[in-house]
């Protein structure tokens, strides 16, 4: 399924006419009405109209969910002119307008108790000076309530709900669980109103960044369709490959675009095609370069923190599986990593399995930009030295891209020996193979090196290949707390792990790695031709 088109550059500004960057721009109409490039979605929202009532929706941060809200927002209100060339325009009953309320929780410092309440009271009473309405009610949902039922009384149309950024007050919070619970409370009873509402109510749309559970944050709306993994509405925020190449077009001269799908493709929501990060590809078009730019604008330490913690190696990160409860286990005090870093978009969706009768979603980095920036940070919260850091990183490289194996050791005890005691100690992988095989993966992967994990050969499954120009290092990792000096080496030879990389002018290398757990260092590093 393809998102919609922009109208024609050709047809409004000229063939192949450069439009202005919409970047920072949450606003419907200014995007309209000073000529930026769009992206139509509103085949979306005309979906919503058709098939339900309540929606909900849960897309990383800068992805287009305020613009999405703002584009129904203007629907609703009849702003027609807005809408010329767009797919929902010869559609719409547009002398018939609803009333619309729309809240957002954006901004504001939920650290602080009562934020969320005194927040909802501002919108609240701005939304009543707006329509001219009396505020009544002594509690927050009280007023809600009376601003939605008075709107329908007075225009004879049901009132459009709005609620963006609805998780804020909690996710802002996590680390301070009382100031959270009173938010995530505060909010449930918020939200229940456009329940008891229902009669009043013509359509309702939630979006935030997170997928708290029905029971968290919605027990009291249990009519609400959640579209957050759903084929049909899977491109409703981001960018197609298609958008890039008919909306975008005008921007793509002088960029490698298979630079550009490495770097900023691969979200998915279990769609026929992935979507692009927007907030980077238009960075990329205003800067030319190609960076981090989602990433830098604000990874949470939380985030950071929980996956060093309590995860699981960014190594296994790769091609893993959670079933629907686990990718929705998100609570105060109760996150669980995989369900975070999904949520937050650090991981994305490449399919379904079913194992056993259950339905399992497979996981995945989604492309350059998260997978090489999140090992970077991960590796930058163990070594706290970043000259050091960066020195032994650099040493790295060079020993990899140059097949110098004496160097490459080096290297990796040096990293090795920066990690602090307290973090082999306190995690509770340091004594197993996918704790090292963690460190070593995020040493190559924060190079941007080409990592494989666990690639499948006939033989069975190999711990780590880096593919660099002319080389591929094929590894084997082994915690040495026995006698099993030469084990890996002889695990290499025996299964033959190298051999789907051969090719010609390849140079295959068997690096074995054994590491003892007590000294936090390499005990063997053996390196044979394959």
């Amino acid at each position: 399924m393809r998102s919609g088109h922009a109208p024609d550059h050709a047809t409004a500004t000229g063939a192949f006419a450069r439009r202005r960057l919409p970047l920072g721009i949450q606003t419907f109409r200014e995007i309209r009405e000073s000529g930026c490039y769009y992206v139509d979605k509103t085949p979306f929202v005309a979906r919503m109209l058709d098939e339900g009532k309540h929606y909900f929706l849960s897309r990383p941060r800068r992805f287009g969910k305020s613009l999405l809200l703002d584009t129904v927002k203007e629907l609703f209100e009849g702003n027609e002119p807005l809408f010329r060339g767009l797919a929902v325009h010869d559609a719409w009953a547009w002398s018939a307008p609803h009333p619309v309320v729309r809240l957002s929780f954006g901004s504001g410092d939920f650290t602080r108790a009562g934020e969320a309440l005194d927040r909802t009271m501002e919108q609240l009473a701005a939304a009543e000076r707006r329509e001219g309405v009396g505020g009544e009610g002594t509690t927050a949902a009280g007023r809600f309530a009376h601003l939605v039922e008075t709107l329908h009384e007075r225009d004879g149309r049901r009132v459009v709900v709005l609620v963006d950024e609805y998780d804020k007050p909690v996710l802002d919070t996590l680390d301070d669980p009382g100031v959270a619970r009173a938010n995530r409370d505060f909010l449930r009873g918020l939200y229940a109103t456009v329940e008891d509402c229902d009669a009043h109510v013509r359509f309702t749309l939630f979006t935030g960044v997170s997928r708290f559970s029905k029971v968290n944050l919605f027990s009291g709306l249990n009519n609400l369709t959640d579209i957050t993994v759903d084929a049909e509405f899977s491109a409703i925020c981001g960018y197609t490959e298609h958008d890039l190449d008919t909306v975008f077009a005008p921007e793509l001269h002088g960029l490698d675009r298979d630079a550009i799908r490495a770097w900023y493709d691969g979200y998915n929501w279990l769609g026929t095609e992935n979507v692009y990060n927007p907030y980077d590809v238009l960075l990329l078009f205003r800067r030319r370069q190609f960076r981090p730019w989602w990433f830098e604008t604000g990874t949470p330490a939380f985030l950071v923190d929980t996956l060093a913690r309590e995860g699981p190696g960014t190594f296994a990160l790769e091609g893993a599986t959670g079933n629907e409860e686990l990718l929705s286990s998100f609570d105060v005090g109760a996150v669980a990593p995989l369900a975070l870093l999904f949520q937050s978009g650090y991981l994305t969706l490449r399919g379904t399995v079913e194992r056993a009768g259950r339905l399992l979603y497979r996981l995945d980095y989604p492309n350059r930009e998260v997978r090489q920036c999140l090992n970077e940070r991960l590796l930058a919260h163990a070594m706290h030295d970043p000259l050091r850091r960066e020195a032994h990183s650099s040493q790295l490289y060079e020993a990899v891209t140059g097949a110098d194996f004496e160097a490459m050791r080096a290297a990796l005890d040096a990293l090795f020996s920066g990690i602090p005691y307290q973090w082999h100690v306190n995690n509770p992988m340091g004594r197993y193979e996918g704790y090292y095989a963690s460190v070593f993966y995020a040493s190559f992967v924060a190079l941007g090196l080409d990592v494989r994990v666990e690639d499948s050969t006939s033989a069975g499954r190999l711990d780590m290949a880096v593919v660099v120009s002319g080389h591929v290092h094929v590894l084997e990792l082994k915690v040495r707390e026995r006698a099993t000096a030469g084990a890996a080496l002889a695990q290499l030879r025996e299964k033959g792990y190298a051999e789907k990389y051969r090719a010609p002018g390849r140079s295959l290398h068997l690096v074995a790695v054994e590491l003892d757990a007590e000294r936090r260092s390499i005990a063997a590093f053996d390196v044979a031709s394959a």
